[in-house]
């Protein structure tokens, strides 16, 4: 009987500690306003923080998370770790949207610099031309004829060569005739040169022969009258 008293406050005693060591750790911290960036390098500089801490936060949380497991009241602990986790990330992420805008603003105020200094320079090229006076029309009185196009001066020539043959046409035709019909002519002195040629040979031949045969005739009357 005396056992359960004694049983009742070794419980009360584990429930104590149980409860000073959940309130042993130190209050979650507090979301702060963030300092603005004044500059495109401090921005970078700080998303480059950013990602580095959200890695070491993610690491404390997995450490908290593992002493947790080894306490008595294990959903307290991984409450107050989550919201450590929350709160530091939701830090990190105000940090985040502060730089990022911080930087679409520069980008857009250059933007704006570049187009407002061409639309003046734009306007200030509007106002010289107009303050000038139009220029005087060219004298186009003394001034040689214009030269014809590559393209158009071969063209040109080739129809004026082609003109000059057509007028040609006829004289060189007729020469060609003349030249044919006297190629003709001496062809046919020369056919009649060689029959005249070759008919007075025969004609020597001939005599030659005649000459020959009462030579010969001759020849066989003297000795038989010998005898």
């Amino acid at each position: 009987m005396t056992s359960h008293p004694v049983m009742r406050l070794l419980a009360a005693a584990a429930v104590a500690a149980a409860l000073a060591a959940c309130a042993s750790v130190e209050p979650g911290p507090s979301v702060e306003a963030v300092d603005p960036t004044t500059s495109i390098a401090q921005a970078d500089a700080r998303l480059g923080a950013v990602a580095a801490e959200r890695r070491a936060i993610e690491a404390r949380f997995a450490e908290r998370e593992a002493v947790c497991y080894d306490k008595f009241f294990v959903n307290n602990c991984l409450d107050e770790a989550k919201e450590r986790r929350r709160v530091a990330l939701v830090a990190q992420r105000n940090i985040e949207i502060e730089a990022e805008r911080f930087k679409r603003r520069v980008k857009v105020e250059e933007r704006d610099r570049e187009i407002a200094a061409a639309d003046a320079e734009y306007k200030a090229e509007e106002a010289r031309l107009a303050a000038e006076p139009p220029p005087a029309p060219r004298d186009t009185t003394n001034l040689p004829p214009p030269k014809p196009a590559p393209a158009a001066s071969r063209m040109a020539r080739h129809n004026a060569k082609a003109k000059e043959e057509a007028a040609r046409a006829p004289e060189q035709a007729a020469k060609a005739a003349a030249n044919a019909r006297e190629f003709e002519e001496r062809k046919r002195k020369s056919e009649q040169k060689q029959k005249e040629v070759a008919q007075r040979v025969a004609e020597r031949e001939a005599k030659a022969a005649a000459r020959r045969a009462e030579e010969e005739k001759a020849k066989a009357v003297t000795p038989a009258a010998t005898k």
